[in-house]
């Protein structure tokens, strides 16, 4: 689940924010802090690198017996995802990645020093994860629009293929740029 950066950020902004606010939490340099969240965003998306890297490693490994079993390859890429998440502890569902990265902050915000705790650790998880909802949202809100686009073109574009992906990037970064995230 790549997030844009700019939506990274304001997702941290709130958190931050909205904490301290509501008098969840107090840190001592909220911008450090703010730091620290994205870095576990960053850690997750580092995460979701390495197991669509592992699984094309894979994939390529088993080339001929994909063309043997004449197996589609995106049908293929899906099922040893899944597996390796599995075996990886990554919950591949978008929502439920939001939940691991939810437990990620409020495992931060629970063991970091410079940060004072006014609430119990499933108050402060619930919190995020709400805050984390809207954002994943608001991110699929975007990539609707963007894939109803492109279904609007006069001819039909499979997904998938490299011209796909081509259009569906200038088409995500359109709608990111409309929303002040790009």
């Amino acid at each position: 689940m790549k997030l844009p950066e700019r939506l990274v950020e304001r997702i941290a902004e709130r958190i931050v924010d909205e904490l301290t606010a509501e008098k969840i939490i107090e840190p001592e340099d909220p911008e450090l802090f703010k730091r620290k969240i994205i870095a576990v965003f960053k850690k997750a998306e580092e995460e979701e690198k390495l197991l669509d890297e592992k699984t094309k490693e894979i994939l390529k490994e088993k080339m001929n017996l994909l063309e043997e079993t004449d197996l589609d390859y995106r049908t293929a890429f899906r099922a040893v995802k899944a597996k390796l998440a599995e075996e990886m502890k990554i919950n591949v569902n978008r929502r439920e990645r939001m939940n691991q990265v939810a437990n990620m902050i409020r495992d931060l915000i629970m063991q970091d020093e410079t940060v004072e705790i006014y609430e119990d650790p499933p108050i402060i998880r619930k919190r995020v994860a709400e805050i984390l909802r809207e954002a994943v949202r608001e991110e699929e809100e975007i990539e609707r629009k963007v894939r109803e686009k492109i279904r609007q073109y006069s001819r039909n574009i499979l997904e998938g293929t490299p011209e796909w992906n081509i259009l569906y990037r200038k088409i995500y970064e359109d709608e990111l740029k409309q929303r002040g995230l790009a």
